[in-house]
């Protein structure tokens, strides 16, 4: 659990480093928990584009002008110092133009399945992800390179990210609702699968579950500690500090679903802190 944090306006004073996280919605908290973990006193923007959710559903060039347009609102706005986007459908689509658009750094996610294949032991490997994420030559270019003699398994999703949501929401689906979108991931042909990469970040925030469904035990492989390590590779070693570290939550539909994040160790301390972008 991350360090408790206040969802404020401004700060009194300057944190020594702004990290922006962007997601379509929930799933990314995922991602800055480990990051707020690991760099306590930095300020962060947590921004879910839940407005568009679920972005696998969106065509590709419409979904690269939308996250464009809203990033160059986000950075003038907030003027982070690196942004983290916690997605891995808006990374494997829409990562290339952001870097070409900003000269800020980005920190992507992608499907780990480079240290998934080098980890497995009888190298059965699924990539459990939306639809769009296992679709994308980007991925396909990561199994050339990286699985070996792996045998991977894509499995596409279009609906356990909304049952994520569901489930931090208080409202979570059926057993057997999940277990029938995971199935596909368990392939047993002499030698079974042993590793499920969650190339979704909404995954992790139901890997319990997924984990009491799965058909055998596995390795739900989790690419947030990565990502943090990632970020702190590119912003060194944190300014001593003159305060905590404060959290903006911003969701471009307007909403604030506070009991979800106060899950993560954000708290708000007033309604109007939670903005629509």
């Amino acid at each position: 659990m991350a360090a408790q944090k206040t969802i404020s306006e401004a700060g009194s004073d300057t944190a020594s480093e702004t990290v922006l996280v962007f997601d379509s919605g929930l799933g990314g908290l995922t991602v800055y928990r480990e990051i707020a973990a690991a760099r306590p006193n930095a300020d962060f923007v947590y921004v879910a584009d839940d407005l568009a959710f679920p972005y696998g559903a969106m065509e590709e060039p419409a979904l690269v002008a939308r996250v464009i347009t809203l990033m160059g609102e986000l950075i003038a706005t907030h003027r982070p110092d690196l942004i983290v986007i916690a997605c891995n459908t808006a990374s494997t689509i829409a990562l290339p133009d952001l870097r070409k658009n900003f000269s800020l750094p980005f920190v992507g996610t992608v499907p780990a399945i480079k240290p998934a294949c080098a980890g497995s032991v009888t190298r059965r490997v699924s990539v459990l992800g939306t639809e769009a994420t296992v679709k994308r030559e980007y991925t396909h270019a990561l199994i050339r390179d990286y699985a070996g003699d792996c045998q991977v398994t894509l499995v596409g999703s279009n609906k356990l990210a909304a049952y994520a949501e569901a489930e931090l929401a208080g409202s979570p689906v059926a057993d057997a609702a999940i277990a029938a979108e995971i199935a596909p991931c368990f392939r047993d042909d002499g030698a079974r699968t042993d590793t499920i990469v969650l190339a979704c970040t909404h995954y992790p925030l139901i890997v319990d579950r997924l984990r009491r469904l799965a058909l055998w035990p596995v390795n739900f492989l989790d690419p947030a500690p990565a990502i943090a390590r990632r970020v702190t590779d590119l912003l060194g070693t944190a300014a001593a500090p003159t305060r905590p570290g404060i959290t903006r939550a911003v969701f471009t539909s307007g909403r604030a679903p506070m009991a979800a994040l106060a899950r993560f160790g954000i708290y708000a301390n007033h309604p109007a802190a939670t903005a629509a972008s």
